[in-house]
């Protein structure tokens, strides 16, 4: 008889790739995950009630919940709807301080104020969030609108890959920036998720 799942992920969509691997390496299958559409990224201020939605729909039906979004643009909404639910986050602004660690993401931001990151799953849909999600397919002109102020790009990568590292050079190209190439694997993600998996998980700001 299968084991039941007692703990609930409810993740940004962006995630659900490295979620289940995780998963998976680490033999936890007392986790559970549900993913929220990475295209909310586009409407942060969605975010907060979705994950409500969902917590609230889930209540009940495991032993605890985490969720695994950063702040992710809400502006502390996320984390009010949080603390008013009873329910956990991983801690950080977003997804790259996450991955690349608190200290890491800052050393870069604070080299470059102007840099614009991708994960794998960034550069995997890199032609629908970014260059169809924002218009720029459509209206070229965009383009130097949402882009003028940047830099560089760095591709944050969970995983080693040549041809990734290839497919970052031509994004970083397409929106005429610098680029840069670093492996985080799966940084505080992996952390956060056994800590949630072990009913020890610290909720942040």
């Amino acid at each position: 008889m299968a084991e039941q799942a007692s703990t609930l992920v409810i993740a940004c969509g962006a995630l659900a790739h490295e979620i289940v691997a995780l998963r998976r390496i680490n033999n936890w299958p007392h986790m559970d995950v549900q993913c929220l559409p990475a295209e909310l990224h586009n409407r942060p201020q969605k975010i907060p009630e979705a994950v409500r939605e969902k917590i609230r729909k889930n209540r009940g039906r495991y032993a605890s919940m985490f969720v695994a979004y950063a702040d992710c643009g809400t502006g502390g909404l996320l984390d009010k709807v949080l603390e008013e639910e009873g329910v956990e986050r991983i801690a950080g602004s977003h997804c790259y301080e996450f991955f690349a660690g608190t200290a890491a993401f800052e050393a870069m931001a604070e080299a470059e104020v102007g840099t614009f990151y991708l994960t794998d799953f960034l550069l995997k849909h890199f032609e629908r969030l970014i260059i169809h999600g924002l218009g720029i397919d459509r209206h070229p002109e965009l383009m130097p609108i949402y882009f003028s102020n940047y830099r560089r790009l760095v591709y944050l990568a969970q995983l080693e890959s040549p041809d990734r590292i290839e497919a970052g050079q031509r994004a970083a190209d397409r929106l005429g920036l610098a680029y840069e190439y670093r492996v985080t694997g799966y940084g505080e993600l992996e952390h956060s998720l056994r800590r949630a998996t072990e009913g020890v998980v610290f909720w942040q700001n």
